[in-house]
């Protein structure tokens, strides 16, 4: 490790000084990692993590000590704690608070106003003033640049995300392009600045790889080629994008380039070999830029069944390098004329080095942008890990549920987390150890009928569509972490309406970031009732003078009823534990419907190496199945989920 250390040095020390900067980072990072995890094994607490109760990532300029920084923030447990007792002016990214009054807000731009409805009584305009032209354009340019995303009616809610944030940074020169007049119509409404862009997509969430998904891509293209002819700069990302810092000045950095764009790469370092990421690029309107975009549009419309990006990486490599110069970071690409810069991924961000591996809170770095690639469950995985961010923009009744929430403090020893090598069997240790006291808590919140805030869950494994060792080589993953909800969970599936007659009533989630969200309402951060789990005590509905109440482990149906129907009023009931509280469901049929449901919950982890099939189930009642252990399917009828 020492010599691996020396060689990354001396390569370092032959390129540029912020790689000295960075390496010298990630090493005192290490060394202070180890430091913390070794006291956290030694203090001089009980066997139960309780720095583990806090999420690790509060939105809205959390100040975290300045000595724990690299750890902290990435190992969750005491920042809410620290922040209070040892504050500095460290910042992270900002949560959304809900848009001002639409017939208030403005942007600060003299171009026009943005989230400023128009009046009521006014009809809308054709839908020919809302077609693709320079001169709509040139209304929102600012210094000869435009900010551009698109979508159609399903993804509104992330557009408006995408807009809240560029609002919050001070920037009006953006655009949306809408795919559906159902969309196009809701934006204009919103005061949020649309074109029409003529696809006639349907309305709906189109799915990843689906042929419609492709053709959303194929329309990206056609814009990129119709708005580089108007002479402006192109800034182009996927509304799955969060832009949490103005990333302009940065790409003036580049000037000479002809196109700037990301790496799909999970590691700090720059690369030029490599795929390329199609979410976030900066086009300049050079005339290889244009070629470029020319060709590529071709190339998707001959075959519609070429992905844009695989489209995009075939072309742009044809040619890679040589250097512009030694200075720009910039090289030669696709005819050997193309200039292209690369964005380093430490600031701006896949949903692996932002989610995973916290890549920039260990080098101590601002995220420009957060891209949620990586992930799992669909169109709901990106939209609760943004929400686990803190970086999404939700209306208020999505704070503020119907008979109110229920959450509990996870308990999980510290051997679980630190003893031994992170292998499969350790990592699934783990990870049902935390799912049995999940399934507890997702039977209180349905019988309680409350919405359940998830916990943060843990981690000794990265999860990935292919065979790894348990992380990815080169990348800055940590083990243990806390990883996304998607990691283990079917987020897609616990968030689908399931027939109640077969699966019983829905039970609402949270992500676990929910109760430290700046936007949590008033009316619920001040009413909360702690709950503290006792052995042989009587139940009663009486709190102490502190407000707690003490309520007897391996209560029945009928105790949590009689008990908390008192407390209907209270927003929020936090369980100190749920490890043995619920003796479980009196019906029977309901207790087999509630099964049925949850056991639909959990995913796979992926993947072992050098194994067909590499994947492992998730099993929600693994604790029933004496001899359970995590193994691939050893035969194709095996290949399923647990029943």
């Amino acid at each position: 490790m020492v010599e691996g250390w020396r060689n990354g040095f001396r390569e370092a020390t032959n390129s540029k000084p912020l790689f000295v900067t960075i390496y010298a980072t990630v090493i005192i990072g290490v060394l202070v990692s180890s430091f913390y995890v070794f006291s956290a094994v030694y203090s001089p607490t009980n066997g139960s993590t309780s720095w583990l109760s806090s999420p690790p990532l509060s939105s809205n300029t959390l100040s975290l000590p300045s000595m724990h920084f690299t750890v902290v923030a990435n190992a969750a447990g005491r920042i809410h704690k620290l922040s209070q007792e040892n504050a500095t002016s460290q910042s992270l990214p900002v949560a959304l608070p809900p848009p001002p009054p639409e017939e208030e807000a403005q942007g600060k731009s003299s171009l026009g106003k943005i989230w400023v409805s128009p009046p009521k009584d006014k009809k809308m305009p054709p839908l020919e003033a809302f077609k693709l032209t320079k001169e709509l354009f040139g209304e929102r340019v600012k210094d000869n640049v435009i900010i551009v995303t698109f979508g159609n009616y399903a993804f509104m809610d992330f557009i408006l995300t995408w807009v809240k944030h560029l609002t919050d940074l001070d920037l009006s020169n953006i655009l949306v392009g809408a795919m559906d007049t159902k969309l196009l119509e809701a934006l204009y409404w919103k005061g949020v600045p649309v074109f029409d862009m003529g696809s006639h997509m349907s309305t709906v969430d189109v799915g990843w790889g689906s042929p419609t998904f492709h053709k959303m891509g194929r329309e990206k293209v056609i814009l990129i080629d119709s708005v580089l002819p108007f002479g402006y700069e192109l800034l182009m990302c996927d509304t799955d994008v969060v832009w949490l810092k103005n990333p302009l000045p940065y790409l003036a950095r580049y000037p000479d380039a002809d196109l700037v764009t990301v790496h799909s790469s999970f590691s700090w370092t720059l690369k030029v070999s490599g795929a390329y990421n199609i979410g976030i690029f900066h086009w300049r309107p050079t005339e290889s830029a244009k070629k470029l975009a020319k060709e590529w549009k071709d190339i998707l419309i001959a075959d519609d069944k070429v992905w844009d990006q695989n489209g995009f990486n075939e072309i742009v490599r044809r040619q890679l390098g040589p250097s512009v110069d030694g200075d720009s970071g910039l090289f030669y690409a696709y005819d050997g004329n193309l200039k292209v810069g690369i964005l380093p991924a430490s600031i701006f961000c896949s949903g692996h080095t932002y989610f995973v591996q916290a890549m920039y809170q260990q080098l101590r770095l601002e995220p420009y942008a957060l891209h949620t690639t990586f992930q799992y469950a669909g169109t709901e995985g990106k939209r609760h890990r943004l929400r686990e961010g803190m970086v999404f923009f939700d209306p208020p009744e999505y704070y503020d549920a119907p008979g109110g929430f229920i959450s509990f403090k996870p308990s999980i020893p510290k051997s679980m987390l630190l003893d031994g090598n992170h292998t499969i069997e350790s990592h699934f240790t783990l990870a049902n150890h935390q799912m049995k006291q999940i399934r507890s808590a997702l039977a209180i919140a349905s019988l309680l009928n409350r919405t359940l805030v998830m916990p943060p869950i843990w981690c000794r494994l990265d999860r990935l569509w292919f065979g790894h060792p348990g992380t990815l080589e080169g990348s800055m993953t940590r083990q243990p972490f806390i990883c996304p909800l998607d990691h283990v969970f079917e987020v897609n599936i616990m968030l689908k309406e399931m027939p109640e007659e077969e699966f019983g009533p829905g039970i609402g989630i949270r992500e676990y970031s929910f109760l430290d969200n700046p936007s949590l309402p008033k009316q619920v951060k001040e009413s909360w009732l702690d709950v503290q789990l006792c052995q042989g005590c009587e139940a009663s509905n009486i709190t102490s003078s502190s407000g707690a109440l003490k309520f007897p482990k391996r209560s029945n149906e009928d105790t949590f009823k009689a008990i908390f129907s008192t407390f209907n009023d209270v927003k929020v009931i936090k369980f100190s534990s749920v490890e043995d509280a619920f003796t479980g469901f009196s019906d029977k049929g309901r207790e087999e419907r509630f099964r049925r449901r949850v056991m639909r919950y959990v995913g796979i982890w992926c993947c072992e190496e050098n194994k067909t099939p590499g994947h492992i189930y998730y099993d929600m009642y693994w604790d029933e199945k004496p001899g359970w252990k995590p193994v691939p399917p050893q035969t194709p009828e095996e290949d399923h989920p647990p029943l």
